[in-house]
């Protein structure tokens, strides 16, 4: 799904997806109208621009991300800016690209976020881990009831924190892609966290990114 209320952009966006061979199920221009539509045609992955003439995309990767179930946000958006960043991340989004970005990056971005993985303009990467590290820095509450995971998940997790793809972990691991797939949502339900991003911040406040 994508949603930009520059019908030109919109529109080229649509195309691009299509040509590259993905299903686009619906457009929008306005973030009110998006979440209408969403409930009924239930995109996999939507393609949020930040700047809609009523609600922000931010609210409205809020609303996709809590769905049921839930939505993969990629934000597409003309703003580097630190806060729009963040905003967009804590509200949910799995990805941030600048529209800046080339096309074979833009469909790429929208192949890993359909995966699940973190997907972000390099520089703002660095941005977002900088804002987890500063969160970390905080004195930690005690829970003597924190989930125990495997030594395969461990790894797993270490490796995510790390940066790599589900790809590059199955490789670096020995493992199939889906077997990769099924320790992260494992972690995840463990964790009781909701997409990737987290899944880093987690890995950060343990000391797994070392």
């Amino acid at each position: 799904m994508v949603v930009d209320d520059h019908p030109m952009w919109r529109e080229a966006v649509a195309r691009d997806l299509a040509e590259a061979g993905h299903e686009v199920v619906a457009t929008a221009g306005e973030g009110r109208a998006a979440l209408r539509i969403a409930a009924a045609a239930r995109p996999q992955v939507a393609v949020v621009d930040l700047q809609l003439p009523d609600i922000t995309g931010v609210e409205v990767t809020r609303h996709l991300a809590a769905a049921d179930p839930p939505v993969r946000v990629l934000v597409l958006s003309a703003s580097g800016e630190q806060q729009d960043v963040l905003e967009a991340v804590k509200a949910g989004a799995t990805g941030y690209l600048l529209k800046s970005a080339a096309r074979e990056e833009f469909l790429d971005a929208v192949v890993r976020t359909g995966a699940g993985d973190a997907v972000f303009t390099p520089g703002l990467a660095g941005l977002v881990l900088g804002e987890y590290r500063r969160l970390a820095a905080a004195p930690a509450r005690e829970d003597g009831d924190a989930p125990r995971l495997t030594e395969r998940e461990t790894e797993v997790l270490r490796l995510v924190a790390k940066g790599l793809t589900y790809k590059q972990i199955a490789q670096r691991l020995v493992l199939s892609h889906r077997t990769v797939q099924n320790h992260v949502q494992n972690t995840l339900g463990k964790l009781q966290l909701h997409n990737r991003v987290e899944l880093v911040r987690y890995a950060i406040e343990q000391g797994l990114d070392d």
